[in-house]
């Protein structure tokens, strides 16, 4: 495996862990200090739940040094950032939303991209 694919899925690992564990704890807290209200604390978190279990498979990814153990977590990194950067597009293109919207499609869009190509790279 490619020691660039070692790193996102490092750098992955460190930003999914980080922003689910704030969203699961304290996403009220947390989400208002970034502007985004009204919050919903349910669903919050359990996009926290969601955004750990996402960095459990990048540590996974991480420590494979085999391809065969890398592919599907590639697949499923890329399917979870690509739907959720197409659904954030969605709301940003038809309303105004806060600058931190833009910023999570902005991230999601780039971990998008780099999992594809690091799937196609193969």
């Amino acid at each position: 495996m490619a020691g660039w694919v070692r790193i996102l899925f490092l750098v992955h690992m460190v930003v999914a862990a980080v922003l689910g564990a704030l969203l699961l704890v304290a996403p009220g807290r947390f989400l208002g200090w970034l502007g985004w209200a009204p919050v919903d604390p349910l669903l919050s978190r359990v996009l926290g739940a969601a955004l750990l279990a996402l960095a459990w498979s990048s540590f996974r990814g991480w420590r494979a040094r085999q391809w065969a153990q890398v592919a599907v977590l590639l697949e499923l990194e890329a399917a979870f950032t690509i739907l959720g950067a197409i659904g954030l597009l969605r709301h940003l293109l038809i309303a105004n939303y806060p600058w931190m919207v833009w910023t999570l499609f902005a991230v999601l869009a780039a971990f998008a991209v780099a999992w594809v190509v690091a799937r196609l790279k193969r």
